[in-house]
């Protein structure tokens, strides 16, 4: 059996701060290691908007069911997004609210095959025999400019409009998802996130904290501890993902 066959259980960890300055948590997750599926949302639109346009992310995924092939399961988190979608624009027409909406990046692995979906700056990213890969590109204003060369990834990093994001679910006609698919393999770590996290650490020290040999619960305590001493300007989210062969314990080495 090679490692395109080899079935994988999981060990997650999932925590999830209000931080240092906002008053209330609009992101939510949800972790569904029997589905295959991991979510992280950040919403947007303020107390009673944000936070319910990504607990209807929550619930809507929830409901995905149990999936016969990578492409069913795929096309059953489609489905879902887009009532999600429909739901959030209709509390929004229903309370006259201006902007609501919410980011989503979500991990989905069947067998060993995964795929990353995601609309936003909420990000995965996957560590690999120490190598730490971004899965996922931010759709925000600075992440084209930097991928024009408009701008310098320090510029990118202090530019007052780098939370505009220009993708979200539940804003505009449709969430335009992006989707990205591979093999998931033995030993690998993902990291699911909302972008309070990666506003005060950089990609080097994600792969750092990552690889450093804890298992999943004291490197998601280590990434929310480390991002309240910087401040934690907003709400944070962390889910860490380790995945083992059948049999074997993914706390195992960290």
């Amino acid at each position: 059996m090679n490692a395109e066959t080899t079935p994988l259980i999981f060990q997650t960890a999932a925590l999830s701060h209000q931080g240092r300055v906002r008053s209330h948590n609009e992101d939510n997750y949800a972790t569904l290691p029997e589905l295959g599926l991991w979510v992280v949302a950040d919403g947007m639109g303020g107390h009673e908007a944000g936070d319910i346009a990504s607990a209807i992310i929550v619930q809507e995924m929830s409901s995905l069911g149990v999936a016969v092939t990578a492409a069913d399961q795929r096309a059953r988190f489609m489905e879902r997004l887009h009532r999600a979608h429909q739901r959030i624009r209709a509390h929004a027409a229903e309370h006259e609210l201006d902007t609501v909406g919410t980011t989503v990046a979500a991990l989905l692995v069947f067998g060993a095959e995964l795929s990353c979906a995601w609309a936003g700056d909420s990000r995965i990213y996957l560590l690999r025999k120490g190598e730490l890969t971004a899965m996922t590109r931010d759709h925000s204003e600075v992440a084209t400019l930097l991928a024009e060369g408009a701008i310098t990834a320090e510029e990118a990093r202090s530019s007052p409009r780098r939370n505009v994001i220009t993708r979200a679910v539940g804003i505009g006609n449709d969430p335009r998802p992006e989707m990205v698919t591979g093999v998931a393999r033995p030993g690998d770590r993902f990291l699911i996130c909302s972008d309070g996290l990666t506003e005060h650490l950089t990609d080097e020290e994600l792969g750092i904290l990552l690889d450093s040999g804890h298992d999943a619960q004291h490197t998601a305590e280590q990434l929310i501890g480390l991002t309240l001493e910087r401040g934690a300007k907003d709400n944070v989210t962390v889910l860490v993902i380790d995945a083992a062969a059948g049999g074997e314990d993914p706390g195992e080495g960290g």
